[in-house]
């Protein structure tokens, strides 16, 4: 691993006043609490994780259980980084929920599982993807046209709200775009179920060397929940962690 974060133990009343939002669960799996803050610095990163931690042990969540009994000095939460720039939290010298950071809009956002699996958050805004981006290279023409159908036409904007589904993916394998191909990661049309606020939950499978380099996360459904943020998308992924995961 990496080098790592930890967090201050004076900031209890900083981080009271991040608004924490929660993803709720989708094809049995836990919820996701995620948030955001403005600009991109290492304090605002420590607020973030330490509420989200807060509003993680305030649930009734068996794998951190003896966290919450035992108290924050007992189970002091850290950030570490993997080789490939993965984030992973420890508590003490256990492996802790895991955790997923994304840059987008001015903010930093970031993203805790709520239960064992692997987590993604990603943010990506219909500005980054003008006319001379070139579209084929990442996105499938069936992907570009069901994206389309979800956001209006807007052709900027199906293009962030796929890219935002894509990295989130990669983020929750834990390999980024440092080992497959965007269009290796297949977006399909939304699922019957949607997200909220307007949002979508996208069914989505690997091909080529993806599904090669993870051919347990090939097994499983693996959906992705996207919501609209004025232009932008917010997307999270979640991966049932496996031993071939890339840290």
């Amino acid at each position: 691993m990496g080098c790592g974060l930890k967090m201050r133990a004076d900031m209890s009343k900083d981080r009271e006043g991040v608004p924490v939002e929660m993803m709720h669960p989708v094809h049995r799996s836990g919820p996701v609490f995620y948030a955001s803050l403005p600009g991109d610095s290492e304090t605002g990163k420590e607020l973030l994780i330490a509420a989200l931690w807060d509003h993680l042990l305030a649930t009734a969540n068996p794998p951190w259980n003896h966290c919450r009994s035992s108290g924050r000095a007992a189970c002091p939460i850290q950030v570490v980084y993997g080789p490939l720039g993965r984030p992973c939290t420890r508590l003490g010298e256990y492996r802790g929920p895991a955790i997923s950071f994304s840059k987008g809009g001015g903010k930093l956002w970031a993203a805790l599982s709520g239960d064992d699996s692997d987590v993604g958050i990603d943010v990506a805004g219909a500005d980054d993807f003008q006319r001379e981006y070139p579209l084929y290279r990442v996105f499938r023409p069936e992907e570009l046209h069901h994206a389309l159908q979800a956001v209006g036409g807007d052709a900027a904007e199906a293009a962030a709200l796929l890219w935002s589904i894509k990295e989130a993916v990669v983020k929750a394998l834990g390999c980024a775009f440092h080992l497959v191909d965007p269009r290796q990661i297949n977006v399909y049309p939304s699922a019957a179920e949607t997200a909220g606020e307007g949002g979508y939950t996208f069914p989505v499978g690997l091909s080529g060397k993806a599904q090669a380099r993870f051919p347990l996360a090939t097994g499983q459904t693996l959906l992705v929940s996207s919501l609209p943020r004025n232009r932008m998308w917010l997307s999270i992924a979640r991966v049932q962690r496996t031993s071939t995961s890339h840290e």
